[in-house]
């Protein structure tokens, strides 16, 4: 296996080169937005299916190019959350939103801001633009596997390995140490 620092630039490399072709991708899908705005509707859009994603249930139902998350299941996202998120100014987001929200794209529920599911620029639906990311999610993990990345165990350097296993025994050292004795 390579030492870590050759893996890590070379995952760097490879990661970076995919999140520009998407972003790119994302521009030239939507070129009548200000980058910004996009970066606020997608992280938007992110926080909205985490549940969905961490449930396989969901996840599967939802799976298809053709099936969208109706709002009612959607998770609020604040704006505070968001300008924690993307290191933005609060007001900015604000700012920001107030013109998404005019446009009809985001709609504020009890939970918080989503994108809506009937959104007239489909975000979150785009069937072109999640093809195209299944163009370029396979270049980088054919990419990868060029450069001898198969799976997340190929991510591990040796010494974690060793530094986890060391870790655990101080763990176990320390609980033992800490655990009350009775007296013989």
């Amino acid at each position: 296996m390579r030492n870590a620092p050759d893996v890590i630039r070379t995952v760097s490399r490879h990661t970076l080169a995919y999140m520009l072709f998407s972003i790119s991708e994302m521009f030239r899908n939507y070129a009548e937005f200000d980058p910004l705005d996009l970066l606020i509707v997608h992280a938007i859009l992110n926080a909205n299916v985490i549940n969905v994603m961490n449930d396989p249930s969901l996840d599967e139902k939802f799976s298809s190019i053709h099936a969208v998350e109706p709002d009612v299941i959607k998770q609020g996202v604040s704006r505070a959350a968001l300008s924690r998120f993307l290191s933005l100014p609060l007001e900015t987001v604000r700012r920001r939103v107030a013109g998404l929200k005019r446009r009809k794209i985001l709609a504020e529920t009890k939970a918080g801001l989503i994108v809506t599911e009937q959104n007239a620029f489909r975000f979150g639906n785009n069937h072109e633009l999640q093809k195209t990311n299944m163009l370029l999610l396979t270049k980088l993990l054919r990419d990868l596997r060029r450069a001898g990345i198969n799976g997340p165990d190929d991510l591990r350097a040796p010494n974690d390995a060793a530094r986890d296993e060391t870790r655990d025994a101080t763990k176990e050292v320390a609980k033992s140490a800490a655990s009350p004795r009775k007296a013989k």
